[in-house]
């Protein structure tokens, strides 16, 4: 496994910091999960109560973001429950947390105080806005932080049309990938130096680097193009389709008129490269809601199956536009290893998850073990710390464990 032997703790709720965990914990790293008394709130998102599959796990998108860590409850509001921390944090590689920077610094849990507890560990600080600034505390959440205060919301919505919101935790898990990526750079240099780093990671700077393209040009230039709807297209050919058994298909031209000639063969439409509207770039605007609708009616006499073997055969770049019932029995996202079997609670079943969103050859990349149950593990990992077992009863009687 490529990160046994890598200890992470995380101090996390939600999504975006556990995600990061979940990734690092199925390439092999031992991931402590630090949860407050009542748990991770994600823990209460789609139960699977009724659905007969309560013998498998509590909660799909929490056992995602969670499989393979142990779980304890710490209460941080206590010193009791801080100096637990501190310690689980003395002996780690990695602590992740997505606490606020107030409150983290407040409670004593800050990098400069860890850090000078532990040299060598990479601290990864993940929030909504960053370390620096006038919003650093404010609160984060994707919709906000990563979609709408990025620009994504606004550029995303065709010109004229209401916006919309992105959907579950998208952009939480973008900015998991943005973690692992910087906590791994990081470990890279405590590896051979024995010096940590903290490691900024925020949903508004990953946000931006989202939209790299287009915010390079607006920086640029000094203005970016709108979204424009399906009829107004820049490149009337790189768009989205009906077919006539109602499916969508993405087509991307290639620049230019290359696409032409294959196109015209795939759709039959055998006076296109000679169609004056098609002749640059300029036509191909002027003439976009007629050329789009001529398009439509050349797909809609194809179903999805016959349309998808012209455009394969002519090389033309294309994709189906699944929903995710298709996604789920698509071969070649099974291929791809983009769905996983994740063992169950019961400890003989399984089911199916998304992947993490890397893969490496020879190597197990994926889950190490259901979801934990809340607090599963903090009697284990208190005891790894040193504590007598009256110390451990006396804070489960206290209430700073559970």
């Amino acid at each position: 496994m490529l990160l046994q032997g890598i200890k992470v703790i995380e101090h996390a709720t939600y999504f975006a910091a556990p995600g990061a965990g979940g990734i690092l914990s199925d390439w092999g790293a031992e991931v402590i999960k630090i949860e407050p008394p009542g748990g991770d709130p994600v823990r209460g998102n789609f139960p699977t109560k009724g659905t007969g599959k309560e013998h498998l796990t509590d909660n799909p998108s929490f056992d995602a973001d969670n499989r393979g860590k142990k779980s304890i409850v710490v209460d941080a509001r206590t010193e009791e429950g801080r100096e637990i921390i501190r310690k689980l944090a003395d002996s780690a590689d990695v602590f992740l947390t997505n606490v606020r920077p107030g409150g983290i610094e407040r409670s004593g849990l800050g990098y400069e105080i860890l850090s000078k507890r532990n040299p060598k560990l990479v601290y990864c600080a993940l929030t909504g806005y960053g370390l620096e600034g006038p919003d650093a505390n404010a609160p984060g959440f994707d919709v906000a932080s990563f979609w709408s205060r990025s620009g994504l919301a606004r550029l995303t919505a065709p010109k004229g049309a209401e916006l919309f919101p992105v959907r579950t935790a998208s952009g939480d898990h973008t900015t998991s990938i943005a973690a692992v990526a910087a906590i791994n750079a990081a470990l890279i240099q405590a590896l051979k130096t024995g010096k940590g780093q903290l490691v900024d990671v925020s949903l508004l700077r990953t946000g931006l680097y989202t939209l790299h393209t287009d915010l390079s040009i607006q920086l640029f230039f000094g203005r970016i193009a709108s979204t424009r709807p399906r009829n107004q297209a820049y490149h009337p050919l790189s768009n989205f389709f009906r077919t006539k058994d109602d499916h969508w298909v993405c087509i991307v031209a290639r620049a230019g008129r290359a696409d032409l000639p294959r196109m015209s063969r795939a759709l039959d439409l055998p006076d296109l490269e000679g169609d004056p509207r098609m002749a640059d770039g300029k036509s191909r605007r002027d003439n976009s809601a007629e050329l789009t609708a001529m398009f439509d009616e050349a797909f809609a006499k194809f179903t999805r199956e016959e349309i998808a073997e012209r455009l394969t055969r002519e090389e033309i770049a294309w994709a189906p536009c699944q929903t995710l019932a298709d996604v789920a029995i698509d071969p070649q996202v099974h291929a791809a290893g983009g769905i996983v079997q994740m063992p169950g609670k019961d400890g003989t079943g399984t089911f199916a998850a998304p992947a993490s969103p890397a893969r490496f050859a020879g190597v197990d990349d994926g889950p190490k073990g259901p979801g934990p149950g809340l607090g599963q593990h903090t009697r284990e990992v208190l005891a790894s710390l040193g504590y007598a077992a009256a110390d451990i009863e006396a804070m489960y009687a206290s209430k700073a464990v559970a």
